[in-house]
Parts: structure tokens; sequence; C-alpha cells
């Protein structure tokens, strides 16, 4: 007996700015529609099972584990991954951070800690060094660069809450 084929569904997403519509299987994961079929291998398939963070990107600015995410769910969502956030040319301020304090050393949890802090910090329930680390234990670092990464996050959270100085006339 032939196995049924599921019928593919159009899902329409706008990935780091730029619409995309694409047939997807009703199985397919958004970590695998993003790294297999557009090519952005940012987020990393670390554990497959939502329990790692490397694989973390925003969707509608919020932060999500994609190996978690069916594509068919996200349709009409905006999805932003390490390499929407910035380039060479012009790193995001989380991503100057984290080069500025080494807040890294593999690199394989990288695109998924800087894109889980972002959304953190949009989120704004972080305001202590526990609180960044409570909110960012789903993220996980086998090299232990903790510190480091929690000095980069406090850095730009810090420069996110200082006082802006009005322009004098």
């Amino acid at each position: 007996m032939a196995q049924a084929q599921a019928a593919a569904t159009s899902v329409t997403l706008t990935v780091n700015g730029e619409p995309k519509t694409l047939d997807v299987a009703p199985w397919e994961t958004l970590l695998d529609l993003l790294r297999e079929r557009l090519r952005l291998t940012g987020a990393k398939k670390g554990c497959d099972q939502g329990q790692c963070g490397a694989c973390t990107v925003l969707v509608d600015g919020r932060r999500v584990n994609s190996c978690l995410q069916l594509a068919v769910m996200r349709d009409g969502c905006e999805i932003t991954t390490i390499e929407g956030l910035g380039g060479p040319d012009e790193l995001h301020p989380m991503q100057a951070a984290f080069v500025k304090h080494d807040a890294f050393q593999c690199g394989y949890c990288t695109p998924g800690q800087i894109c889980s802090a972002v959304g953190m910090i949009r989120e704004g329930h972080a305001e202590t060094s526990d609180e960044i680390r409570e909110l960012m234990s789903g993220n996980l670092c086998r090299c232990g660069a903790y510190t480091n990464i929690l000095d980069a996050v406090e850095e730009v959270l810090a420069e996110r809450n200082a006082p802006k100085l009005e322009a004098a006339e």
C-alpha cells in the first residue's frame, strides 16, 4: 500500500526584512526551513528538542526555539535570524558587545544567545544580573562563557536604560 503524501501548504514569511512565499510540508520545522531551504545557517540544530537554545530566532520580535516551531504555524510572521540583526559592516549592539566581552568560545551557541538576549531585552523583564541569568537559562553554552555573556548583555541593557540627553538648542 502506497504511503499517503501530505499536501504542502503555502506560507508567507518575512525573513530578515524580505518577504518569502514557500510551500512547506506540514512537518517541516522553522529551523529546517531556515537552514535547509533559505540557507540561513546561523540558527543551529543543537538538541532538536528545545532544550539548548542554539536554534533561537525572533518571531515577531519574541524569542522562540525554531526547532519546536512548525513552519506552517508561522504563516504571516516576521522572522529575524542572526543574519538579520547586523552584518560585518554594521553590527547590532548585542553582536558588538559579544565581541567586546569575548562572550563566545567555539561560537556554536552564539547566534541563539544573541537572538535570545535581544528578545529578552525587548520583553523588558530583565533588570538585574540574576534576572538576566534566569531569563537566559534556556540558552546553553557548552564552553562555559556565561560570565562574558552576562557582561555583554548587561552592557547593552545599561545602554538601553541610560537616560537620553537632549541636544542643547
